[in-house]
């Protein structure tokens, strides 16, 4: 911890300055108390806010990555009804009677 007081942390904008709809910048994933008080932090507090963000990003990855996939399903379902995508894994297919010639 004795660096931290050597080198400058840098804030973690990218320029991008909007907020979303939780109150989170779109660019940085910062809430308005940690975009404000930035300057005013201490280097343990602003290794906490980029750690804060960094989880904030994995969090709305990982929800776009679900919406995705149920996107996905419901649109195999439209075209193929007859068939469920759901909880098909690729081993419980039988293909015991499959022969090449």
């Amino acid at each position: 911890m004795e660096q931290l007081e050597f080198f400058e942390i840098p804030s973690p904008c990218i320029g991008i300055c909007q907020s979303d709809a939780r109150g989170y910048c779109k660019g940085c994933l910062r809430n308005r108390d940690e975009r404000f008080k930035w300057l005013e932090f201490s280097d343990v507090q602003k290794f906490d806010v980029i750690r804060l963000c960094k989880q904030r990003k994995r969090r709305r990855q990982l929800a776009i990555l679900k919406a995705k996939k149920a996107q996905l399903i419901e649109e195999r379902a439209t075209v193929n009804p007859s068939l469920d995508f759901k909880d098909q894994a690729p081993d419980s297919l039988d293909v015991s009677d499959f022969k090449l010639d």
